[in-house]
């Protein structure tokens, strides 16, 4: 019996060959990208369980008073509790405030992005597959969208619509399918050349199942990556939107308003009113862009081996 060399393997994280393992692999395996990934979590659990967790319910009349108005940070209120992060000129309770727009944005941002995600990856697939005339006319349609300012487009759309979350969302979809169509097509004209496709041409598969069971699964990748990045805008320009006062109304308030609400006062040494909100969105689509950052450079095979 001959003694067998004693070798060392290198810990991996599980599923390293699959897509979530490579993006799960590549989330944590980078300080930057980890630390913003438990932000978004946490983010997205604190909106979540917001009802649960705010002190106030800023939008309930009966629990506002209106002599607590702009209280500073860590100041007491008339009923003795404390407004860790002051009030603002309606006397809500600012920490109270930005959990529920959080909500706001939050929600609008993930809803704007799938639904443009499901309407993007669709065309895209489709003018892949077909090419010619089909290919051509959504391409077109796609290269007006991208050439057109979003924030312009929306601003036309809203003006038009008026207010309301339902509203902001068909404007954010209406702006952000193109970005989706030109990725998926991308990465779809280059499985559409692949053998599997033409075997199951071959074979006599339905196209149905050709775009949604074959070729869609190989080009989840920049689906993700465009995903994400497109949340963080979305939320970014419903903030831009609500602080020009034609995105969300007052009763559904988003981080955008709460800036806006305050941001007349803030050279007068009220601050929190804006500054707190403003710090918070920034916090979390800087921290998605992150996240979608390390997944553009992990999942894209320009990256892989680096």
């Amino acid at each position: 019996m001959t003694d067998q060399p004693i070798t060392r393997r290198a810990w991996r994280l599980p599923s390293s060959d699959t897509l979530m393992g490579r993006a799960f692999n590549g989330t944590v395996t980078s300080p930057k990208a980890l630390v913003a990934a438990v932000l978004c979590i946490a983010l997205v659990l604190i909106a979540t369980f917001g009802p649960w967790l705010a002190p106030q319910n800023p939008y309930d009349l009966a629990a506002i008073d209106f002599f607590d108005a702009r209280l500073p940070p860590m100041s007491p209120s008339m009923t003795g509790s404390v407004y860790l992060l002051g009030t603002d000129g309606q006397g809500r309770d600012m920490l109270s405030a930005m959990i529920y727009g959080l909500r706001t944005s939050l929600v609008v941002g993930l809803l704007s992005g799938v639904v443009a995600l499901l309407i993007g990856t669709a065309l895209g697939l489709v003018a892949a597959y077909f090419g010619g005339r089909i290919d051509a006319l959504i391409m077109r349609v796609v290269d007006l969208m991208l050439g057109l300012p979003a924030i312009l487009v929306a601003l036309m759309l809203l003006a038009t619509l008026g207010q309301g979350m339902w509203k902001v969302v068909l404007a954010l979809v209406l702006v952000q399918w193109a970005q989706f169509a030109r990725a998926v097509r991308a990465a779809a004209l280059i499985e559409r050349g692949k053998e599997y496709i033409e075997a199951a041409v071959s074979l006599g598969l339905s196209k149905r199942r050709i775009l949604f069971g074959h070729m869609l699964p190989n080009c989840m990748a920049p689906i993700i990556v465009v995903g994400t990045l497109q949340v963080a805008s979305a939320i970014s320009a419903e903030a831009t939107l609500s602080f020009l006062g034609i995105g969300l109304p007052i009763t559904e308030p988003s981080l955008g308003l709460l800036i806006s609400n305050g941001y007349q006062t803030l050279l007068s040494g009220q601050y929190w009113i804006s500054v707190y909100p403003g710090l918070l969105l920034l916090v979390l689509v800087f921290s998605i862009n992150i996240v979608g950052d390390r997944l553009r450079e992990v999942l894209n095979p320009r990256f892989v081996g680096r």
